[in-house]
């Protein structure tokens, strides 16, 4: 038996989302940037690489991340609120692709760092359209009140200097709205913002060659059996019926939940069941650190007994991790299998915000994962 817990990779699943998405932007200009922030996982990042995605980095280190694992720095895109002067010089000296830019301070910082450095900075605005995305508030970004994109303000600053900037291209726009988004009509009333904004962008700064929608798209937390891969299909389309901008300027994304969310799951062992006058408690080897969302976001993801009988009897749990905060939590009345000491449990939908978001608190060491592919045979005890 594997030392517990650790995250368990699909590669197969991997692949195939990796082939549907891929197929549904076939034969247009869309372009997919794999969100790194999502999993940074050596080896996911080398089959997505291989797949032929771009990356979306938010850090000096992601972008490290994207180079190690083999995309082309001119397939890279450096977002962020607070890029620091070194991560902007990094992204410079490494000919990253695209800088979207959140304020006019950084974009004036840029200018300075370019001119330093003797290059041009090639970047795209990121502007808050104030789309609602119906989702949770915390991974809401692109409202008003979200520290997200420039502000109708600055933007209006930017017109009477950009001609100054000498050593910034501006020549597009950049937007993300949020995430974990299962309602389409919140990309479509996206688009209607996108089809307002690029005439005023060409009319006061100049020709639209580059269009980033972001992301958002969510996946099923709820029967990720059911619903391995998202609805690409329609993500996509409304896209493709929606925005009213020129058929031949590219249009960027940036997906990273709903490439690796479903292909991970998080393998841990029941130490001890502990009994009330009112509950059950399961008490695992795992916790926020290494599934933080619950704890953060109050988030749901199924909670299965691995190789269970379905004969076996069944009790409810409040499955819980062994952190010193009583948010280390990862379910509440959970109907399972009657559970023991030792009895492994699989929590599903951990292929995204899971290992990339781990912690070291308490003095708890990163765990360790596994990624198996039946195509490549790779065995169940390699480490990655």
């Amino acid at each position: 038996m594997k030392q517990t817990p650790y995250y368990f990779y699909d590669l197969d699943l991997l692949d195939d989302t990796l082939n549907c998405l891929k197929t549904n932007i076939k034969a247009t200009k869309f372009h997919v940037h794999y969100a790194i922030k999502a999993n940074h996982n050596k080896e996911i990042l080398k089959h997505i690489s291989k797949a032929g995605l771009g990356a979306d980095c938010v850090s000096g280190g992601e972008i490290k991340y994207a180079l190690d694992a083999g995309f082309s720095s001119d397939e890279i895109v450096f977002a962020g609120v607070g890029k620091t002067d070194a991560e902007i010089r990094f992204a410079l000296e490494n000919n990253i692709g695209m800088i979207h830019c959140e304020s006019l301070q950084e974009i004036e910082v840029i200018n300075e760092i370019a001119k330093e450095t003797g290059s041009v900075a090639t970047i795209a605005l990121r502007l808050n359209p104030n789309v609602n995305p119906l989702t949770h508030e915390k991974i809401s970004t692109g409202l008003k009140e979200n520290k997200f994109g420039l502000t109708a303000l600055e933007f209006n600053e930017l017109l009477k200097v950009h001609q100054e900037l000498k050593q910034i291209n501006i020549v597009g726009l950049h937007f993300h709205i949020g995430s974990q988004i299962s309602d389409m009509s919140v990309f479509v009333e996206l688009c209607d913002r996108i089809n307002e904004l690029v005439p005023a962008f060409e009319q006061s700064i100049g020709e639209l060659t580059y269009l980033n929608v972001g992301g958002g798209l969510g996946v099923d937390y709820y029967e990720p059996e059911l619903n391995p891969i998202p609805d690409f299909k329609s993500y996509f389309e409304a896209f493709k019926t929606c925005l009213t901008i020129s058929e031949e300027i590219p249009v960027h994304f940036e997906l990273g939940r709903s490439v690796v969310a479903q292909c991970g799951s998080l393998r841990t062992q029941v130490l001890y069941i502990k009994k009330s006058e009112t509950k059950n408690f399961a008490v695992l080897d795992a916790g926020m650190t290494e599934l933080l969302r619950p704890a953060l976001y109050n988030a749901y993801h199924k909670i299965q007994k691995l190789e269970a009988v379905t004969s076996e009897p069944s009790l409810h749990y409040d499955i819980v991790g062994p952190i010193c905060e009583s948010s280390d939590c990862f379910g509440k009345d959970i109907h399972l299998p009657e559970l023991k000491r030792g009895d492994i449990i699989t929590i599903s939908s951990c292929g995204a915000y899971a290992e990339s978001m781990s912690l070291n608190y308490n003095g708890r060491e990163k765990v360790q994962s596994i990624a198996h592919s039946s195509k490549e045979l790779i065995s169940d005890s390699t480490l990655v």
